[in-house]
């Protein structure tokens, strides 16, 4: 009798430790094991960051990248690089049990450097305007607060259920967007803000490319015309670079207008507040 009392503890104690351990499967396939919720997370896009308080973790980050901004307790962060390239002595020196990447926006050769020195990588992925609410469910997973994540996500799809109503049957307004001038880049049908903008009532006329972010000829802007130009807030006035061509559309119309990128070039909860205003600012030329 005593012996099944002592066995039954003993199950006690360890039920607890299993029901604490993670298992999921990222965005790039890989499966993710963790014995406990990590303690130590560092986070190497300001976006990651933003989710990770999201989603509750924000007391469990260790460090981030030096473009973490938001909310302000992201800002008191040891850092630890940028997107151009991570300081791996930081990061060890750090001891993280999780380290958080963005496949589209980290370098290969730092994730790979990563995983060399035997960190545990979760790897994400962002494309399309609802992607947002499945990186809420997979980083509050990882990081040991699926309820919270379930419960931000959920919301998020919810807002975003009610920009949908917004459409109207006025033909689209074929814009451009601008995410930089030197090299020319803009978003391509792949990305969220090409969905951002068919929500508004716009087409993106690069919608037909793959690639999220390609680099564009101003050729190739002159010859798709847009009625519309529009620009975030990081990159330099596009005004100023299009006043040149007189035949551009856009230029003809003066329809130019900048956003806020902080709010529309992050894929978390606040990108439905840069869609809105993306709205705002494209609805007087419609």
């Amino acid at each position: 009798m005593i012996r099944r009392i002592l066995l039954w503890l003993g199950l006690l104690l360890i039920l607890p430790a299993q029901a604490a351990a993670i298992r999921v499967v990222d965005d790039a396939g890989q499966t993710l094991e963790l014995t406990q919720p990590p303690q130590r997370i560092v986070s190497l896009t300001p976006h990651l960051t933003e989710l990770l308080f999201a989603v509750g973790a924000g007391a469990q980050l260790a460090g981030a990248d030096s473009a973490s901004d938001y909310p302000h307790a992201a800002q008191a962060l040891p850092r630890v690089g940028d997107y151009s390239r991570v300081n791996f002595e930081r990061i060890l020196a750090l001891k993280p049990d999780l380290v958080i990447v963005w496949a589209g926006g980290n370098r290969a050769a730092d994730i790979h450097g990563l995983k060399r020195l035997g960190l545990p990588v979760l790897h994400t992925q962002a494309v399309r305007l609802d992607d947002v609410a499945h990186l809420l469910r997979l980083i509050g997973q990882a990081s040991g607060h699926a309820g919270e994540g379930e419960a931000a996500a959920r919301a998020y799809s919810a807002r975003l259920a009610a920009l949908g109503v917004r459409k109207t049957q006025k033909p689209p307004i074929s814009v451009f967007y601008q995410v930089w001038d030197r090299p020319l880049m803009t978003v391509g049908g792949s990305h969220w803000i090409s969905d951002a903008l068919a929500l508004c009532g716009a087409r993106n006329v690069f919608a037909d490319l793959r690639a999220a972010s390609p680099v564009v000829s101003r050729e190739a802007v002159l010859r798709r015309a847009p009625e519309l130009v529009v620009s975030g807030s990081d990159a330099p006035d596009a005004r100023r670079q299009w006043q040149r061509f007189a035949r551009l559309r856009a230029v003809k119309n003066n329809a130019f207008v900048r956003v806020d990128a902080d709010l529309l070039h992050r894929p978390t909860p606040r990108l439905l507040e840069g869609v809105a205003e993306l709205c705002a600012a494209v609805a007087p030329y419609r």
